[in-house]
This record gives structure tokens, C-alpha cells and sequence, in this order.
């Protein structure tokens, strides 16, 4: 089989699986953006209830104007930061996306062993995702195997990250979840709702994860299998 054939045999499929993910959170943030929730709370009240039932007063809830599902938790700064439609609205779906980074800042608090290590990871792998591609270009051009070798590794160490990323946004989920109805949040209605979003969201890790395992598969194929 040819590169172009491998290509099309290893990456499209998982370019169709992303699109798919990506337009089904579209989707179910849509419908849950629709449907208020009984307690009348904003997402940022929301989150704010998480952190402070929680012994975390001193973390801030930020407005955010980096755009629709931005949203973050940042751990060099512990401070949340939550998009307009999440941080403003009084809806299920804000509820959710809310409460999921609440999750991050408990799982710092708890000391959660796999943000810590994505944490650590983070200033290496910024560093691997600017500069592998230059890497595997001029090795490409060169023709220089060790090079390409090098690109991929560093490559490598990117994919990681997204596997890493995996239980830490699963976790988080889970603990939004838990928040939720243990501190009376939402309704066992509204729970099903934020189950279906966080599940949505999820799932773009996972496709995330999916593609740049595939794409490293289809490198170490394409450039090292002789």
C-alpha cells in the first residue's frame, strides 16, 4: 500500500469520527442551553457554589472572552475561567461545562496524580507541538532518517498528552456530577441532562486521543517501517 493510501486507510476515518463528535456536542450544548434550571443559578453561580462548599473561597470564577466552550481551569493560576455562554446563562448545559471545570479545582486540591502529571507534562509538550512538524519537514526534505526518527518521538510525547488527558477529563466529569446532586444543584431531571453534556464532551477527548494515536501510527508507518 501506498502513503496516500495509508493515509486515507488510517486518517480519514478518524477525521469523519472527530467531525461527527464535534457536531453532536454542538448539538446537545445546543439543547441543554435551552432548558433552564430551576434554581435560577448562573454557571458562574453554579461554580461558585462547587469551589466555596468546598474550601476553595480563594479560587476566582473569571469571565472569559476567548469564545464558546473555551472554558478552563487553570492550575498555575487556580483561578476558573468560564466562557459567556456558560458563565452568564442560568441553562443545564452551562450548569454542566460549569461544574466540569469546578471538577479540575477539586482534583487539584485532592492532588489528583494524572492533572499533576499533565500538568507537568504541559511546558514540554507546548514545546513539541511548535516544533515537530519543522522537524519532520526538513528531515523529509533531507532525507535524513534520524531526523524524521527524532520528529516523530517528539511527536510522541504530544500524543501522550492527549492520553493523559483522557482520566483527567473523565474525572472531572464525574466529580461535576457528584457536586451536583450531592450539594442539591439540579433536580434528578436536570442530572440527566448534565449527564448527556459532559458525556458529549467527553467524547471529544476521546476522538482527540483517537487522532493523534492514529496519526503517530500512520508516521512510524509511513517514514520508519523500512
Amino acid at each position: 500500500m501506498n502513503d496516500w493510501g495509508l493515509y486515507i486507510l488510517l486518517l480519514v476515518p478518524t477525521l469523519v469520527v472527530g467531525l461527527a463528535v464535534q457536531w453532536w456536542l454542538k448539538k446537545t450544548f445546543e439543547r441543554y442551553s435551552h432548558i433552564q434550571l430551576l434554581s435560577g443559578m448562573t454557571g458562574a453561580e453554579v461554580a461558585r457554589q462547587i469551589l466555596d462548599r468546598n474550601g476553595l473561597e480563594s479560587v476566582p470564577v473569571d469571565r472569559s472572552d476567548a469564545g464558546a466552550l473555551s472554558d478552563n481551569y487553570d492550575p498555575r493560576k487556580r483561578a476558573l475561567h468560564l466562557s459567556p455562554p456558560v458563565y452568564d446563562p442560568k441553562t443545564v448545559a452551562a450548569a454542566a461545562v460549569a461544574a466540569h471545570e469546578s471538577g479540575h479545582a477539586l482534583q487539584h486540591q485532592a492532588g489528583y496524580a494524572a492533572l499533576r502529571l499533565r500538568s507537568a507534562m504541559f511546558p514540554v509538550v507546548a514545546i513539541a507541538s511548535n516544533t515537530w512538524i519543522w522537524l519532520l519537514m526538513i528531515g523529509v526534505l533531507l532525507n535524513a532518517l534520524n531526523l524524521i526518527t527524532i520528529a516523530i518521538l517528539v511527536y510522541a510525547v504530544a500524543v501522550l498528552f492527549h492520553i493523559v488527558t483522557l482520566p483527567v477529563e473523565f474525572n472531572a466529569s464525574k466529580r461535576a456530577g457528584q457536586q451536583l446532586t450531592a450539594l442539591g444543584l439540579v433536580t434528578a431531571d436536570e442530572s440527566a441532562g448534565v449527564q448527556k453534556v459532559l458525556r458529549a464532551a467527553a467524547l471529544t477527548y476521546v476522538a482527540g486521543a483517537l487522532a493523534a494515536l492514529t496519526q503517530l501510527l500512520y508516521f512510524v508507518l509511513a517514514y520508519l517501517r523500512d
